[in-house]
């Protein structure tokens, strides 16, 4: 049974590899900006349109939660819960603490040589902050749970203020937002060397001084992951089918609606920010809990997926999944390279249709390179890094 569990959750940490790909492109070629997709006007190929729409509605915010969800679980599995009092947890708290500050330093590397939008950086900084409910009893995480959702909400309170404020906007502040988008994209697409690292460090900065407002998230997230290990759901799914399947049926029929409806929202946008842009800065309000809700969804098919179609998935996704950190670290070396000023700058050249299928060709050759190094070394380059530096000493 402990191998078909870990088979489901590398399945899924492989799914979430690559859809994390496909929300993370447009920031490598448009750059850092409120609307994520650029501008591609009312005379846009149905193609394009159709794939803004289909990234937005079922990629952008379900992935990263499902990372986070997997974080936090990954943590409950090494601490082993309430299973390794004493001494013996004391040891396995000081390997755990040194795994966060590579990460932490990895994080801050890759964020100001590669990729702005970093999540590392927040993981590990929130990795700290849940190092100090290992070996907590179960009640005691279910108390910090509560506390973590009511911040939540009080951020969500603070959120629909902004968003109040971006749907009233003046148009000025639209045209000079507009403008932005054009800016930072041909910045990053075909700047210099200088210019793209003086953005991308600007950028980098500013996300983090804004994750703020996300970490309460993350965390929230985090303790969801530990509850699942602890309660059974994510290690004995085959025990909790019924309570996956709710989580299904919700994410049908809530997590849908709303993040087609933000799909739409972002399409319109992506047209006619003028127009769009006030839908879509009310939508993306919604979006903050129906992403996350429908990222459930996703580890809820996962979780009941039947054995046969578990075996199919596995062959080719569960190698990624095992060496997640290189592949995520790789995907922004090889986006940098094709995408930028500094490498191909296919960025400037190809449309919204094109920059999704470099994120397909890049996922069949990640999907065939994990499953040839899984096949040779028990885990990926990064990851045997990751573990060397946080061996006892």
């Amino acid at each position: 049974m402990k191998a078909a569990r870990s088979l489901r959750i590398d399945t899924l940490r492989g799914i979430a590899v690559f859809g994390i790909m496909l929300v993370n492109v447009w920031g490598f070629a448009i750059g850092n900006n409120f609307s994520r997709y650029g501008v591609i006007g009312d005379k846009a190929p149905l193609l394009d349109q159709l794939v803004v729409f289909m990234v937005a509605a079922f990629a952008e915010q379900k992935f990263y939660p499902v990372f986070a969800f997997l974080f936090g679980a990954g943590f409950a599995l090494q601490t082993g819960g309430r299973h390794f009092p004493g001494p013996q947890l004391d040891r396995i708290k000081t390997t755990y603490r040194r795994r966060v500050t590579w990460l932490l330093g990895c994080g801050v590397l890759h964020g100001s040589l590669l990729w702005f939008g970093d999540i590392l950086t927040v993981y590990a900084i929130c990795g700290f902050w849940l190092l100090t409910h290992a070996g907590r009893r179960l009640s005691g995480i279910v108390a910090a749970l509560r506390r973590v959702a009511a911040l939540n909400v009080a951020v969500l309170v603070f959120m629909a203020c902004l968003t109040y404020q971006l749907m009233t906007m003046p148009p000025e502040a639209v045209a000079w937002d507009v403008d932005e988008i054009a800016r930072t994209h041909a910045l990053y697409s075909e700047g210099t060397l200088g210019e793209i690292a003086r953005e991308r460090l600007s950028d980098y900065w500013g996300n983090l001084a804004n994750s703020l407002f996300f970490l309460p998230k993350v965390a929230l997230l985090f303790l969801m992951g530990v509850l699942s290990v602890r309660l059974g759901w994510l290690t004995r799914p085959e025990r909790h089918r019924a309570l996956w399947g709710r989580v299904l049926l919700a994410a049908l029929w809530v997590g849908l609606p709303l993040n087609l409806w933000w799909g739409w929202a972002a399409l319109r946008d992506a047209i006619d920010p003028h127009a769009g842009g006030p839908m879509a800065a009310f939508v993306s309000f919604f979006v903050e809990v129906a992403g996350p809700l429908m990222a459930a969804g996703y580890v809820a098919l996962v979780m009941r997926a039947p054995q046969w179609l578990m075996a199919a998935l596995a062959r080719s996704l569960a190698p990624v999944g095992r060496m997640a950190l290189t592949n995520y670290l790789a995907q922004s070396v090889l986006f940098g390279f094709l995408l930028q000023g500094t490498g191909l700058r296919l960025g400037a050249l190809l449309s919204h249709a094109g920059l999704v299928g470099v994120c397909l060709l890049l996922m069949v050759a990640q999907a065939g390179f994990s499953r040839w190094w899984m096949r040779r070394h028990t885990q990926g380059p990064m990851e045997a890094v990751w573990r060397r530096f946080a061996a006892d000493a």
